[in-house]
């Protein structure tokens, strides 16, 4: 049998006790290592599952996926994924794979940055649609992530921007040599991400003068790090703001607001800057979602 295991958030211990058992008999553990990353490394990793990883990177569970499914109809293989297995879209496929090889597979579910930002003080069922915010080239700039933003505001709905992780990726010129030589990992912070969007916004001004913008410098924003972690962090404040606030290491994530229900102001302020209050204020007295 495949199993799809979910690590969850933190360290090593977030994995679930059913998880836990079925990583101990499975033959080979594999360890998705490019969507996301846990607080702790792969040794502390083995350490506690007592199991030897196999690390998959992009290449191996997108272009050799045959090599993780090898013999899983004759013996339990895992497929250890941070946070919940269905987080990432390759995860799908991988399933579907098993499925048309005859291999019986079991998803063992956990917490992701999906519903553990709840812990920000925003209520789940008031966010829209999920969007990515990806590193910015000198020749590569897309913008259509502020686009889904603004659209999830005008429906009164948060958003969730998952943040880019560049992990074992090759220069163009050293791929166009076929050198396999790797760039040193980068994990987009909280204040890479604001800075991007702002720079959308004053673009977006200069091009759109009198229109009123979906979002703005002021727009109250929460960013967080390593949440499920010991040294996690919440910080509230305007999108101008963010920009030059240090979240520490990674994973990063940030959240565009929109309407806000009086319970969210109220535990959004926990974490608010000092200078981001009176905002949330002004929010407080005109525009509280019923």
């Amino acid at each position: 049998m495949l199993f799809l295991i979910g690590l969850g958030l933190g360290d090593a211990r977030d994995i679930t006790v059913k998880g836990l058992e079925a990583v101990k008999r499975c033959s080979r553990v594999y360890l998705e290592a490019y969507t996301a990353v846990l607080t702790c490394g792969q040794e502390a990793l083995e350490r506690f599952y007592g199991k030897q990883l196999i690390v998959a990177d992009r290449d191996l569970v997108e272009q050799s996926a045959d090599e993780i499914l090898k013999d899983a109809d004759v013996v339990d293989v895992a497929f250890l994924v941070v946070g919940d297995p269905f987080g990432a879209t390759t995860h799908s496929d991988l399933v579907l794979r098993a499925v048309n090889a005859g291999i019986p597979f079991k998803v063992i579910h956990n917490a992701s940055i999906m519903n553990a930002v709840g812990c920000c003080g925003l209520q789940l069922y008031n966010f829209g649609e999920t969007v990515s915010l990806v590193f910015w080239t000198e020749t590569w700039k897309p913008e259509s992530f502020y686009d889904k933003i603004c659209k999830n505001r005008q429906a009164g709905l948060h958003t969730l921007c998952l943040l880019d992780i560049k992990v074992k990726e090759q220069s163009v010129e050293n791929m166009m040599r076929g050198k396999k030589i790797f760039e040193p990992p980068r994990f987009m912070t909280v204040s890479q991400a604001a800075d991007q969007l702002i720079q959308i916004i004053q673009r977006r001004r200069g091009e759109e003068q009198g229109a009123e913008l979906g979002v703005t410098e002021d727009t109250v924003c929460v960013g967080v790090a390593r949440i499920g972690a010991d040294d996690q962090v919440i910080r509230v404040a305007t999108l101008r703001q963010l920009v030059s606030c240090d979240l520490g290491a990674p994973l990063h994530s940030l959240i565009v607001t929109s309407r806000l229900h009086p319970l969210e102001v109220e535990l959004l302020r926990v974490n608010a800057e000092p200078n981001a209050l009176d905002h949330l204020q002004m929010i407080d007295s005109s525009t509280y979602s019923s």
